[in-house]
């Protein structure tokens, strides 16, 4: 049987982070947390827990949680954010995987509650990650703060049964801010990498966001939050590139 080390992000996590620990007490061989320096009471909670508990200045998503994975005495890794935990078939699926691993990563999909109702459509479902996996054969990759596991060419991937539990937002309000904040990231990601924008790219994209997750993706099966995701979603999205169209301006002035 391999030995399975759970690794988590944090910051003012407290209203999460015990669900998530307590949920995979029972699968993992040591759980570590990596906080950014949290204000509210997550490191008390982790520490009553018991388990390891870091810090570390937040410098990026994908290079907070390739930190924590190196912190890893195994090589098996399981990489959860702290408003996620597995299902009971997803649990009983990774333990499957400890006693005889057939492959180097494991992709399942995460189901995303948003203000207490379970979203089945939207764009949000399925919603596929890769989160089990051999350190030695993958890492964290991506564009902040979209970041995603990328694993080695030649290492072989497979799919779980079971469903990664979300727990992403306990208002609109909530959901706010956090596009403020993603899309501000976003946006110089882009400018970094040389990306251009408009006033028709802003619109374009933002009108198309909407069609795509309501109609062709089934948000209106989601009812009135899928109706609020779905415009939301395309509100970030021409957000993200009112900013970078903003970037470039001032950096040309």
């Amino acid at each position: 049987m391999q030995k399975l080390s759970v690794v988590i992000i944090t910051f003012n996590e407290e209203k999460n982070i015990k669900r998530c620990i307590d949920s995979v007490l029972n699968i993992a061989d040591e759980v570590i947390v990596l906080d950014s320096f949290s204000t509210d009471s997550t490191e008390d909670i982790c520490k009553k827990l018991g388990v390891q508990f870091s810090t570390h200045k937040f410098d990026g998503h994908i290079q907070q949680k390739n930190r924590v994975m190196q912190m890893a005495k195994n090589d098996w890794v399981l990489s959860l954010d702290a408003d996620e935990l597995p299902d009971a078939t997803l649990l009983q699926s990774i333990k499957s995987v400890m006693d005889n691993p057939q492959a180097d990563g494991y992709i399942f999909n995460r189901k995303t509650n948003y203000l207490g109702k379970w979203i089945l459509h939207s764009g949000w479902y399925p919603d596929k990650k890769l989160r089990l996996l051999r350190k030695s054969k993958g890492k964290w990759d991506g564009i902040n703060p979209h970041d995603k596991i990328e694993m080695e060419a030649n290492a072989k991937q497979e799919y779980l049964k079971g469903d990664l539990l979300h727990y992403s937002y306990y208002s609109i309000e909530q959901h706010l801010a956090q596009v403020n904040t993603f899309t501000s990231i976003g946006a110089k990601e882009a400018f970094k990498k040389g990306k251009k924008s408009n006033w028709f790219i802003a619109i374009y994209k933002s009108v198309w966001k909407f069609i795509r997750d309501y109609f062709f993706k089934l948000g209106f099966l989601d009812g009135y939050y899928g109706f609020i995701i779905c415009s939301i979603s395309a509100f970030a999205t021409f957000t993200k590139y009112v900013k970078l169209k903003e970037l470039h301006k001032n950096a040309n002035i």
